[in-house]
């Protein structure tokens, strides 16, 4: 680092697993993944690095300076949790150099695995880290539970409130009344650059925006501090083609010319916490962009589908006036970002649910009956009646939003994953019907191939919804297995012989 800035300084980033990797995907992701939140699941394509750097004069180093950093790997986005690791292991590691690390990574072999919906107590170098994973079924925007059973735990344990959640107040003090917009331009994937003057306040703004619209998971790529040095380089700053649907957080002015023709440029100075509403960022054309000492501004010609929203502001203003502390000023912008995101998405919810074909339409015989097809133009007649204007008092464009985000990859991501829900959904119910049914009623009056195609099917769905973890009881799935036992039991000895070789 050339930068004058001394002392020791946190930030993140987040990189592309190497093709060759792809194929060793743990054990524990589909349980993990299946009852974490979207928006904390494993990632199976890219790996989070969390940094804590030291930089200080030191005459006894060839160059002048001591200069280091302590990186941590991993697939997990939290955050909290690893840079209050990083902090407590970072400066011992300066210190006593590799003993210290051979010493944590023994201790932190022997935490137990992230349950979501459990808390874990971790103990490092003397003290225990306490957090509580978030579960897919807590209620959105609800507090972290408070703090659970101490357990007596000597020392008393250091509690961490989220173990993801960043400060949103203090990364958006310069955009606050552009939150509507930033919010528009992540819902339709946009490809934005942040420019800051320090790796942290790239990394924390880019963090800040890809969680602003939990709990609908941001699907596109995102890079909390991108550096010139990055694999993706090239393919990033090339003219030849539109610029990826990424947001991207780099501090190197040199950008400023190579990502110029990016459509939206967040440019922010230094974050600091002031008395009064900090200075407001303007939002100026692109082609404003051209010199190197580029005012802070968002530079982008985009126009709001929805209008601002004055209330927010002036409650966030009243909050500044009264010195409310800023962890309750992030909890109001959270709630305001989550209930708009809750308003655009419900209706969505309600017309994908209503292509789930209905119960008394699945037989045991036949395979389920398909999940019907999304048609836009049917979902836009919905929302004359039941579209976001029921929950949310912006005014704006709502259908020309809708039109949009269809394009988007968030839209893709959000279809996916429902349909794929809404498939296993009809598995296990389908399963369920089975067991209900009068197998020995079926079989009285079918052939030995019909029976033998039967118990090779009832095997694949049985494999299948373990391998799924389908929403099926267990009861359920010991039933079926016995149904296949009395039907191979039925038959004559010889194909016995085969389904039981099988």
């Amino acid at each position: 680092s050339v930068s004058g800035g001394l002392g020791d300084t946190q930030f993140s980033f987040r990189l592309r697993q190497s093709r060759g990797q792809r194929s060793t995907q743990y054990e524990d992701d589909g349980e993990y993944n299946r009852e974490a939140p979207l928006t904390l699941q494993r990632e199976s394509a890219h790996y989070f690095g969390y940094v804590y750097f030291r930089q200080v004069k030191d005459s006894s180093m060839k160059r002048g300076y001591f200069q280091k950093s302590l990186v941590l790997v991993s697939r997990l986005p939290y955050v909290n949790l690893f840079q209050s690791l990083l902090q407590l292991i970072a400066p011992e590691y300066f210190d006593k150099l590799e003993p210290c690390l051979e010493a944590v990574c023994n201790e932190i072999d022997q935490w137990p695995p992230p349950v979501p919906g459990h808390t874990l107590n971790l103990p490092v170098m003397g003290v225990v880290i306490q957090v509580r994973i978030p579960s897919r079924v807590d209620k959105p925007g609800s507090s972290p539970v408070k703090q659970f059973n101490q357990e007596n735990l000597l020392p008393a344990p250091l509690v961490l409130p989220s173990i993801h959640e960043l400060d949103l107040f203090r990364c958006f003090q310069p955009v606050l009344i552009h939150i509507q917009m930033l919010w528009e331009l992540m819902l339709l994937g946009e490809p934005i650059v942040v420019m800051a003057p320090s790796p942290t306040v790239s990394s924390e703004m880019v963090l800040a925006l890809t969680s602003c619209l939990a709990p609908l998971r941001y699907c596109c790529d995102y890079r909390p501090y991108f550096t010139i040095h990055d694999s993706e380089f090239k393919e990033y700053t090339t003219r030849t083609q539109a610029p990826p649907n990424i947001v991207v957080g780099v501090t190197n002015p040199f950008f400023i010319k190579t990502l110029q023709h990016w459509p939206h440029i967040l440019r922010v100075g230094e974050l600091r916490m002031s008395g009064d509403l900090p200075k407001q960022v303007k939002v100026k054309k692109p082609a404003k962009l051209k010199t190197l000492d580029t005012k802070p501004g968002i530079y982008t010609s985009y126009k709001t589908f929805l209008h601002k929203d004055k209330t927010l502001i002036k409650r966030l203003l009243k909050g500044i006036q009264r010195k409310r502390p800023s962890e309750v000023q992030s909890a109001l912008l959270r709630r305001h970002l989550l209930e708009l995101t809750q308003s655009f998405i419900i209706p969505l919810e309600h017309y994908i649910a209503s292509l789930m074909p209905l119960q008394r339409a699945i037989t045991p015989w036949k395979n389920p009956p398909q999940i019907r097809p999304f048609r836009q133009e049917d979902f836009m007649k919905t929302l004359e009646h039941a579209g976001p204007q029921l929950t949310c008092v912006l005014k704006g464009d709502w259908l020309g939003l809708y039109r949009r985000f269809f394009k988007s990859a968030n839209f893709d991501g959000w279809y996916r994953q429902r349909h794929k829900e809404m498939t296993q959904k009809l598995e296990a119910l389908h399963l369920e019907a089975i067991c209900e049914a009068n197998i020995v009623a079926w079989m009285k009056d079918k052939s030995e191939v019909e029976i033998v195609d039967l118990v090779l099917k009832l095997r694949e769905k049985l494999v299948r919804a373990r391998c799924q973890h389908l929403p099926v009881k267990e009861e359920t799935l010991q039933r079926v297995g016995l149904y296949i036992e009395t039907i191979i039991g039925s038959l004559p000895e010889d194909l016995q012989a085969v389904l039981h070789h099988h």
